[in-house]
């Protein structure tokens, strides 16, 4: 049982279960009903995205310093209670079961996933092996 982090998209695993979309918006052009079969999300959980206005100061970022600066503000956001209740429940239920999160991001270290992977983990995520 563990959490896999993912690129939404890409093939599921095996063993992978439920994917959950960490984005702000659906991916454009595919019928509601094409998501989890086109492996983009079983289950989407747009309030673990950053906000609007952040994720453009994210893909804006161009060097490490406005990187960690959009982290650092990503975390903060992650701090609500909305979202951090949600972050607890994750952590707790991935000693339980297998899931995957996910963002469309080709690069995970530019990604607020990567962000995403820390914050469960400070909670006691159990994930699974890359």
């Amino acid at each position: 049982m563990a959490i896999r982090v993912v690129q939404l998209g890409s093939p599921r695993s095996a063993g992978e279960g439920v994917r959950l979309g960490t984005v702000r918006r659906p991916p454009r052009g595919v019928p509601k009903s094409e998501f989890a079969r086109r492996d983009y999300y079983d289950v989407w959980l747009p309030n673990l995205s950053p906000s609007a206005e952040l994720m453009a100061q994210g893909r804006a970022a161009a060097s490490d310093r406005e990187w960690a600066a959009f982290r650092r503000r990503y975390e903060a956001e992650m701090k609500q209670p909305e979202a951090s209740h949600v972050l607890d429940t994750l952590a707790a239920l991935s000693h339980a079961a297998s899931f995957a999160v996910g963002c469309y991001c080709e690069d995970e270290a530019r990604c607020h996933r990567s962000a995403l992977r820390d914050l469960l983990a400070q909670r006691g995520a159990a994930f699974a092996p890359d």
